[in-house]
């Protein structure tokens, strides 16, 4: 195993999964009253889990996270907000489908993440494989919400013209 790889990567994906994190916590929030806000707010918090899980992990395999990639993924979603939309005051349509586009593209990162840790884990020995064979599934999970609820987005904004 490579410290100083193994260091780089999962600080990487915790810089990606504080901005998922905040980004699928946003997702849900703004969709508070839709029909389908309670799956909205069960994701953000599987994908919350995800994050805390994975800081586990560094902690199982000595590995610190670095603040300022906690900090930068944490930017990176706020400054994904100013993105020009089509409108000026208000949210428009287009930025949930993009939203979601993003969040499922993250957990497509993080269930590859729990894949490319498997050899490790078993170099180690100090985590279950089992455990991530789980995380991967979970993410697999995660995905197929994301794309129903991306398609229904889409729906409602490209043919229905609610953008």
């Amino acid at each position: 195993m490579h410290r100083d790889a193994l260091r780089i990567y999962l600080n990487d994906h915790l810089s990606g999964a504080t901005s998922g994190a905040e980004l699928a916590r946003r997702i849900a929030r703004v969709h508070g009253s839709s029909p389908r806000a309670a799956e909205l707010r069960r994701l953000a918090e599987d994908i919350a889990e995800d994050r805390s899980t994975l800081l586990e992990v560094m902690g199982t395999l000595g590995i610190a996270p670095h603040r300022y990639k906690v900090c930068a993924g944490w930017a990176t979603e706020k400054a994904a907000r100013l993105k020009p939309n089509g409108r000026v005051l208000r949210r428009a349509g287009l930025s949930t489908i993009v939203e979601l586009e993003t969040l499922r593209m993250g957990i497509q990162g993080k269930y590859m993440l729990w894949r490319a840790l498997t050899p490790v884990v078993r170099e180690t020995g100090r985590i279950e494989a089992a455990r991530l064979d789980e995380l991967a599934e979970r993410a697999k999970s995660q995905m197929a919400v994301v794309e129903n609820l991306h398609l229904t987005a889409a729906d409602t904004a490209l043919r229905q013209g609610r953008a």
